[in-house]
């Protein structure tokens, strides 16, 4: 299996490295005294942050120091871990959709097959309609061919010898070769898109996320109509997946 790094990885690594710090400092501990730990630049550090402090990963007390937040602790804690996960998933994805004004969702490739395992949708962001179950259609969404990027060649031939590439819009590509050339071309910091091949009328991106040796990505879907926007709003995606991703890895 083959997984690339990408921008939201190194964000998401380059957190983790932070809070390690923050973890082993219960009285609390300055940027200054993080810099030093870590290495990270003064605007880097910054940065990095101010997102975990949006995200309830760290709290800044009194005197500036930092010091864990609830959501780190509640993520940590063996109670119930796996709900404080979805929990916080969900507000994420939440936020996301609102930040960038379509349906976002969330997706892993478990056991051979493409999962969509959390979503957020709404009256003015409707979900795709999954027509054709994403698990058969991966060759025409941006959901599956993204976790068909991440995985190695032969794992990619195995995926389509169990699902027949059928044409589900006259956009879909149903070649093999076609299909597995672009899979091998796509670079791993650019989205992956879906223009009318899964569904007519709606248009999708999905960019990859890398959590330990999990395949998954993040995607959003817009109508058709609003397929001006699909290149904006996937760089917002690309951008915003590191919170998502520094979940999925604590």
């Amino acid at each position: 299996m083959r997984i690339e790094p990408t921008a939201p990885y190194h964000s998401a690594q380059d957190a983790l490295r932070v809070l390690e710090i923050v973890a082993g400092h219960s009285a609390g501990v300055t940027e200054t005294e993080l810099a030093h730990g870590t290495g990270l630049g003064a605007e880097r550090l910054t940065a990095l942050l101010r997102m975990l402090r949006r995200e309830g990963y760290v709290e800044q007390i009194t005197d500036g120091a930092y010091v864990t937040g609830d959501t780190l602790r509640r993520l940590t804690s063996a109670h119930d871990r796996e709900r404080a996960l979805r929990d916080k998933l969900q507000r994420t994805l939440d936020e996301l959709r609102d930040s960038v004004g379509a349906a976002v969702y969330l997706s892993r490739y478990v056991d051979g097959e493409v999962k969509v395992t959390q979503y957020a949708a709404g009256p003015a962001t409707p979900a795709v309609n999954e027509w054709v179950d994403f698990r058969y259609s991966a060759h025409a969404t941006a959901v599956g061919k993204s976790l068909l990027t991440q995985l190695d060649h032969n794992a990619r031939r195995d995926h389509l010898s169990r699902h027949k590439m059928a044409r589900l819009t006259s956009r879909t590509i149903t070649s093999d070769k076609l299909l597995l050339s672009r899979l091998e071309s796509q670079p791993p910091t650019v989205p992956v898109l879906d223009l009318q091949e899964y569904a007519v009328g709606t248009v999708c991106a999905a960019v990859p996320i890398t959590a330990g040796a999990a395949v998954g990505c993040l995607a959003l879907s817009l109508p058709v109509e609003h397929a001006h926007r699909l290149k904006e709003a996937a760089d917002a995606l690309n951008r915003s997946a590191a919170p998502v991703l520094l979940s999925l890895t604590i």
